[in-house]
């Protein structure tokens, strides 16, 4: 399955965590809720990756974990903010530089539509 295709599942099944839970919750509950839905259409699904920092070519964990990453190849950054900041995007693309991953998906759940909240991030050329 490419990134695209993932993509497109992540997106769906974002939009349903959504029409059911609306916004205003937790980021924690939106993860809980899209990892379940995305392991309903038979996805892999890993939560809270530690993320360690190559520092001077030594690995130090400095508490970055991922929120989700499906397939091992798309990158999700879950957030429920007012709006998404230049920051949010700078945090998502860095973890897929350190991931060494093409595709991420920064979703807002905290929006009346989500995929006005939502934001495909892509690491060189996909």
């Amino acid at each position: 399955m490419t990134e695209n295709e993932i993509s497109s599942k992540i997106i769906g099944a974002s939009i349903e965590v959504h029409k059911q839970l609306g916004p205003g919750l937790l980021e924690s509950t939106y993860e809980i809720c899209l990892a379940h839905e995305l392991k309903l259409m038979g996805l892999e699904v890993k939560q809270q990756i530690p993320l360690p920092v190559i520092y001077k070519d030594v690995k130090l964990n400095a508490g970055y974990r991922i929120d989700m990453i499906v397939e091992n190849k798309v990158i999700i950054e879950i957030k429920s903010v007012d709006a998404l900041a230049p920051i949010h995007t700078a945090q998502i693309l860095t973890y897929l530089k350190l991931k060494d991953l093409k595709l991420g998906l920064l979703i807002n759940f905290n929006e009346i539509k989500v995929i006005d909240g939502l934001k495909r991030i892509i690491n060189g050329k996909l």
